[in-house]
């Protein structure tokens, strides 16, 4: 209900101002742990021991935590010193899920360092009966907020109807 409380009040202040390009969103489920481990599945994998990086193609599916992100391509960047996972890349139509919101994309970046998720092209994030579609979203997943910019649009569906 926090979100679409925040939700109306940011509609109503882009109504007012006549600019639709950007509007933040707490995305109260939609959180991680970027030190939980990482589970990948894909139908191949190519390692590149020289620069770090993995990649992971077909029907990839990644799994941390509640968080689940499915792509056609996933690249996995290795941090030198530790080896363990810095970034991930998805492309080829990107769903990323909890259990209370789901968000799509062309794209994403997963900055686990810095707990970040950006995703780009055609998104559209639901929760419930509500969805918000935009160019691109950047995702705190610390704290759950989220920003999103570029022909930013709202449907909300209050229920009783």
């Amino acid at each position: 209900m926090t979100f679409l409380k925040s939700l109306l009040v940011t509609v109503s202040m882009l109504i007012a101002s006549g600019v639709s390009a950007q509007t933040n969103v707490n995305l109260g489920g939609l959180s991680a742990d970027p030190t939980a481990p990482v589970e990948i599945t894909a139908d191949n994998l190519s390692v590149d021991q020289d620069s770090g990086t993995a990649v992971f193609e077909g029907n990839v599916v990644l799994g941390q935590g509640q968080l689940r992100l499915s792509a056609a391509r996933v690249q996995v960047v290795y941090d030198g010193a530790a080896g363990n996972i810095s970034r991930l890349s998805a492309s080829g139509g990107v769903t990323f899920v909890t259990d209370t919101e789901a968000a799509e994309a062309a794209s994403a970046d997963y900055n686990l360092d810095a707990g970040t998720l950006v995703m780009r092209g055609d998104v559209l994030l639901t929760q419930g009966p509500s969805a918000i579609s935009a160019d691109t979203m950047r995702i705190n997943l610390t704290t759950g907020s989220a920003q999103m910019e570029g022909r930013v649009r709202t449907i909300l569906n209050q229920g009783g109807n």
